[in-house]
Order: structure tokens, then sequence, then C-alpha cells
């Protein structure tokens, strides 16, 4: 089937994403419970193992991810020779490859992806700053994982509220199931590759803009209609001309999808511009979207509203994507964990449409 639509393609006790009763599930906590009251540290624990982590515990991850933020010697390098004018994805992707090149023998482990997500946030924040031609901010070991972040890339500790809404961010995006990006970190470890080789591909996944690349694209459709009194004109008018609306619809979830309900109402209150516009962008285009297709759901999904909530952060638009990486790292690294723990190469059939067998023609027969 064309997209692997409704495929089973691995069993994982990481995620669950119910699409019909418009639930996330990580390791058999409701996402809801999860995303405004958990650190992001904690939900990165209890991915790799399973259960949330007690207070000993916690300081033990926090204090080590501190100790990894630094870059090696090799990655400062790569990361200098980069043009400024770089997508920072592709920083990312790069840096990565060479942070990670002293870890690439042996089979994967929660250290190693420790290590690895521990190194996101300085790789953007480094990169960020030499952009900007401003010094690069050494990583504090007090602050959490949002807050360094922060720090890092703005040379100033960040409001306590900012950095509650960052967390909760990256606990929102922190997993989703067989995605595209964990499916091809899956794939690659199936082959018994390393962990940075299939965090380098799952970056790459990303990328792309049908996958990760949503919430920088809303923001920039949401300055073209410019006013709430625009939005049905321009929307209306957007759909004679073919332009998909940004920011709805999803694979798997046919009712609101439970993420976009955290970010919608954490919208409202830090970035009310941006939400009276997009509230009302949402009610047009969901009605458009019914009238198009009534027999098919559609609704609003988790990059429409985490655009309002990245820029109220003080995000550049050009790191929304990467900043969903720094969130997914610890997604794609426990399903590495599992896939290794249990291992089966990952080879599907595919089917063949190509014409029925024949003869070759002579070079010097051939029109």
């Amino acid at each position: 089937m064309p997209g692997l639509e409704g495929i089973v393609a691995s069993q994982t006790a990481i995620s669950m994403v119910d699409g019909e009763n418009g639930r996330l599930i990580y390791q058999g906590y409701v996402i809801a419970d999860l995303a405004e009251e958990m650190s992001l540290e904690e939900v990165a624990f209890l991915l790799w193992e399973g259960r949330l982590p007690n207070r000993s515990e916690l300081d033990a991850l926090s204090l080590e991810l501190a100790s990894h933020r630094m870059l090696t010697q090799s990655a400062n390098i790569a990361l200098d020779a980069l043009p400024k004018d770089t997508d920072p994805m592709d920083v990312l992707r790069s840096v990565v490859s060479v942070q990670g090149v002293e870890h690439t023998l042996g089979k994967p482990t929660v250290p190693l992806a420790i290590h690895a997500t521990a190194s996101f946030p300085t790789i953007l924040a480094m990169f960020h700053r030499r952009r900007l031609g401003l010094p690069p901010i050494k990583p504090r070991a007090e602050l959490g994982h949002a807050a360094n972040y922060l720090y890092m890339l703005n040379g100033k500790e960040a409001d306590p509220e900012i950095v509650r809404a960052l967390n909760t961010y990256l606990v929102l995006l922190a997993d989703h199931g067989m995605n595209a990006s964990t499916f091809t970190a899956r794939v690659i470890a199936s082959t018994e590759s390393d962990l940075t080789s299939a965090l380098v591909g799952a970056i790459g996944a990303l990328k792309g803009p049908a996958h990760g690349g949503a919430p920088a694209a809303v923001i920039e459709q949401l300055e073209l209609i410019g006013t709430a009194d625009n939005a049905e004109r321009w929307l209306r008018d957007a759909r004679k001309r073919k332009v998909k609306f940004m920011g709805f619809g999803h694979r798997i979830y046919r009712v609101y999808d439970p993420r976009a309900k955290i970010l919608k109402e954490m919208c409202r209150r830090m970035n009310p511009k941006f939400f009276d516009l997009a509230s009302k962008v949402e009610e047009v285009a969901l009605q458009i979207l019914h009238e198009e297709h009534p027999e098919r759901p559609q609704s609003t999904n988790v990059e429409f509203y985490s655009a309002g909530v990245l820029q109220a952060i003080g995000l550049p638009k050009e790191y929304f994507t990467p900043t969903f990486a720094v969130a997914r790292v610890t997604g794609w690294s426990a399903h590495v964990l599992e896939q290794a723990a249990h291992n089966r190469i990952i080879r599907p059939q595919s089917e063949y449409i190509g014409p029925e067998p024949r003869r070759p023609v002579p070079l010097a027969d051939r029109a």
C-alpha cells in the first residue's frame, strides 16, 4: 500500500497514537497528564526505561545530561566550517554525525542516548549565535534541559513561564508512534548500525516539509493572510488555487490532536495577537475542509498552534523544526534502543509495476 498506511511495521511499548479517540500515550501515561507537570528529563527517562524516575534517578540523569552538553573538538571544527546561511537542520544533521563519531561502535545504550540528547541544544545554540556574530555561551549545569537551551541561545536566563512553555512543547513532541523519522531510525537500527547513524537518518526525514517543517509554514501562511477579517477571503481564494492549508489534517488522528489542544491554550495565554488571527483561520479552514470533504474528518494538528507557542518563546521560525528535533531525539533514541533489544531487520516487500521481462535491443538498433 502506498505510504504503508495501516500497515503494522513493528511492536512497541514506547508510545501509542490513538487516532480514533484523540489520545497519545507514552509508556502507559496519557500525554495530558505529562505535558505540563513533567520535565523533559523525566519523560526522557520514561521513554528510555519504561517508568518514571524517582528523585535520585532524576537527579542522576539531569547531572549526566548536563555533563555531556559540550561538543567534541571535531564537532566544534565542523560547526565553525559551515557557512552562516546554512539551514539549521543541515547544521544539526552534519554536526550530530561528527559529534557521534567516537560513539559509533557497539550496541546502542542509554548513556549514548543521553550523550546525543544533551548535544542537540548546544549545536543549535552555538550556530545561532555564530550566525548573529555573537560569542558562544557555555552551558550551565544547574539549568534544566529547556532552560539551558534558551540560556545558550540568548545569553541570559529566560523567564520561568517561557521555560515552562518550552519544556511542555518538548514533552509533547518527544515521541509519536511510528512516524516517518522514527521509522527511518528503526530501519537503520535494524541493520545493526549505530545510534548516531539512526539519528542522522531521522533528522534527514524530519527536515522534509511533509513531516517536521509545517510550523514555520504556518507562520508564513498567517503572515500572508494578515488579519482575521481577511481570513475567509484569502482561504477560499487559496483553495481555488489548490494551496494547502498548513497545520490541518493528520494521517492518524480523526479527531482533534490532543497535543494541539494543549498548545492552543498555551498560545491563547502567551501569544494573544497570534491566537486571534490563528483561531479565526482555524474556524474558517475547518469549515472549508468540511465543505470539500464532509466524509473525511479533518482537524487541527500539532503544528498549527505550536507555531504560535514557539514564536512566543522567542525562537526564529527557522529554528522551529530543529527544536522539534531537540524534543524528538528522546523518542528516536528510545525506539533505537527498543529495536536493538529485539532486533529483526526491517525488510518490507514492494509490488513491481514495471514492464514484463523483455530482451534488450542491441545499441545499433535502438531508435
